[in-house]
């Protein structure tokens, strides 16, 4: 038995020690913030192998953010890892702004909402009332526009870029937010969270990602079980049983080998 406990404790110390090196924090920038976990991971709190690349965040002022290099920093408001999600906000309260510069081809998003083709018009005059004028991106003497790239430029205009956004610009949608919404794919890990699993790679070398601990109609799955703090308690008590059986079965071994050697050394005495 004291060979058990010993097995245990050092067991124990092992799978925890695994468990430190594998096993990655949910890290939050604030208590009311989103919950980080893989495929992101905030730089300079959680280790790299804890995300995936081009998914890291930082903390800012209790704000979660994330960088773009073709725009800047953007405020991270929700991230739904089952529809895999990511909803931001412009801190410069300027979502067209988002829209004309930001470049998401280097990056593994994509916006969340259809899109269309929209031309953006710079003016020297204000154009109909029928159009709706960009009024964070315009000034006293230019006036921008999002148009459908189909209508003809006006004489006034000239065209600043023609890019697919969610929708154009409407004095009453929230210009900070709306539409502003990202979705991303990894391969391996499609509809994971929906299904009730967990996305994370398998290894802190490997960069491929791939799907744990699904459940199914009848159990969960035997890499979920062992890989949590109840499967690593039943895997020691299974060993501790084989190791104590081990050890009793040496000792009935040797206890009726000496009652062998015991019986033959009385009969050559005899």
């Amino acid at each position: 038995m004291d060979a058990c406990i010993f097995y245990v404790l050092f067991s124990s110390m092992f799978l925890t020690t695994k468990a430190f090196e594998s096993i990655c924090p949910i890290v939050k920038c604030s208590h009311g913030g989103p919950d980080i976990r893989f495929p992101f991971r905030v730089v300079g709190q959680q280790p790299q192998h804890c995300g995936h690349p081009g998914f890291e965040l930082f903390c800012k002022e209790n704000t979660t953010m994330i960088h773009f290099p073709t725009y800047g920093p953007l405020v991270v408001k929700s991230i739904s890892y089952d529809i895999r999600k990511l909803s931001l906000l412009d801190p410069k309260n300027c979502v067209h702004e988002v829209f004309l510069n930001l470049n998401l081809s280097g990056t593994p998003f994509q916006y969340y909402y259809l899109l269309k083709n929209f031309t953006y018009l710079n003016c020297s005059t204000r154009l109909s009332p029928s159009f709706d004028e960009v009024s964070c991106l315009s000034g006293s003497r230019h006036h921008v526009y999002t148009v459908e790239s189909s209508l003809p430029t006006p004489v006034s205009c000239r065209p600043l870029k023609t890019i697919p956004i969610p929708f154009s610009y409407s004095s009453y949608l929230a210009d900070n937010s709306f539409g502003l919404g990202l979705t991303w794919s990894l391969p391996g890990c499609e509809d994971c969270e929906a299904k009730g699993g967990s996305c994370v790679l398998p290894s802190k070398a490997g960069l491929k990602a791939g799907c744990l601990g699904i459940e199914h109609d009848k159990g969960f799955s035997i890499v979920h079980l062992l890989s949590s703090g109840t499967g690593s308690i039943i895997l020691n008590i299974l060993l501790c049983v084989f190791v104590v059986t081990t050890l009793i079965r040496i000792k009935i071994y040797f206890r009726q080998r000496m009652k062998v050697d015991e019986e033959a050394e009385n009969e050559n005495l005899l």
